[in-house]
């Protein structure tokens, strides 16, 4: 709040405590990935291959989008970053069922891989510098874009059969993490370990003083989530 000794140019800034997003975007990706593995392993074939780019299109991607959204918002740059590429990919994945289901392979989808892997790789990285689960999910998630885009590009069938096994490893990994962010958020306080450290493991932990808070390690009016 400003003082008559601010000067009339004083500003105030608000913040507020919000949700914690990173349970709804883990979940909604951990439906996803399922759906993923279904299409790797030749559970859903045909038209159920277009089923799943529509419940892709419009159940996983809103979800996630809000979450990068509100990921934003809480001022977690790195987790609404990582939140809005999966976001969009799976309304691209989506799209790209629905309008060609029979479509195994295709060069542009691989290319595309390629370059989302890529991008993955500095936010697997700093993801364990501050929030060493969420950088075990990304690095799981970097092998799987990278063996989905290998096969897409003509590698032999068995790296989409490893493509799939790493979505069903990341829909465990989305349940955990997503359980444990949840929890910490219903009792203010870390249950389940979600390894953080640095920066990340003091936004929530302490105040400039260094005691445990109560407002002012939620979400939103913290750095990180």
């Amino acid at each position: 709040m400003p003082t008559p000794e601010d000067g009339p140019e004083a500003a105030t800034v608000t913040v507020r405590p919000y949700g914690n997003p990173l349970p709804l975007g883990f979940f909604a990706f951990g439906i996803g990935m399922v759906l993923l593995a279904g299409v790797g392993l030749g559970v859903l074939t045909g038209d159920e291959v277009r089923s799943a780019g529509i419940l892709l299109a419009v159940f996983v991607f809103p979800l996630e989008f809000l979450a990068a959204v509100m990921a934003f918002l809480t001022r977690d740059t790195a987790a609404a970053a990582a939140l809005g590429l999966f976001a969009t990919s799976w309304a691209a994945l989506g799209v790209l069922h629905i309008v060609a289901p029979d479509q195994r392979t295709s060069t542009a989808l691989g290319m595309y891989l390629c370059a989302f892997a890529l991008m993955l790789l500095p936010l697997a990285v700093t993801g364990f510098l501050g929030k060493a689960l969420l950088g075990v999910v990304l690095s799981v998630s970097t092998l799987r874009a990278a063996l989905a885009a290998a096969y897409q590009l003509g590698a032999p069938h068995a790296l989409e059969l490893a493509d799939a096994a790493a979505a069903l490893l990341l829909t465990a990994l989305a349940l955990y993490a997503g359980t444990a962010f949840l929890v910490e958020d219903l009792r203010q306080r870390t249950v389940l370990p979600v390894l953080r450290r640095g920066d990340a493991r003091r936004a929530v932990e302490e105040d400039q003083d260094g005691r445990r808070t109560g407002r002012a390690s939620e979400p939103g009016i913290r750095k990180q989530l």
